[in-house]
């Protein structure tokens, strides 16, 4: 699945995240404001009017490494893969090299107001070790 949404952010075109989202049998949580639409919703988000900001930061934020939470309903895939790793970390305590990375995928000021805030709130994907993306969203 990170593939597939990697090809999609490779190709500059948000519309291809179409075909990842139909490999779910469930469509991913991507929040309450993405609608029926997804793209559409991405479109309208990303600054640029065409969805690429947006893929910018998938790809920004599958450039880390995941944190791997067992928390999956299946025994054999329980493990569920979140990027960025960040997103699972207490804010206020990051390392230098960890502040570095959340600077590296978000505006300063943006990152700052988290760390202050101690609530992840920029774009976060899930995805099971199934294969099945579960999430991709801001946590506002």
């Amino acid at each position: 699945m990170r593939e597939q949404i990697l090809a999609a952010v490779h190709a500059g075109d948000v519309g291809e995240l179409t075909r990842a989202i139909e490999w779910n049998e469930i469509k991913p949580d991507f929040g309450k404001d993405a609608g029926s639409d997804p793209v559409a919703h991405w479109k309208a988000t990303s600054a640029d009017g065409q969805g690429r900001e947006v893929l910018a930061v998938l790809g920004n934020i599958l450039s880390l490494p995941p944190a791997r939470l067992a928390i999956g309903r299946d025994p054999e895939n329980t493990l569920v893969y979140v990027w960025p790793y960040l997103a699972e970390l207490p804010l206020d305590s990051l390392t230098p090299a960890e502040e570095v990375e959340l600077y590296r995928i978000m505006p300063v000021a943006d990152a700052r107001a988290m760390i202050k805030a101690k609530k992840w709130t920029w774009w976060r994907i899930a995805i099971g070790a199934d294969g099945t993306w579960h999430t991709f969203r801001t946590y506002r």
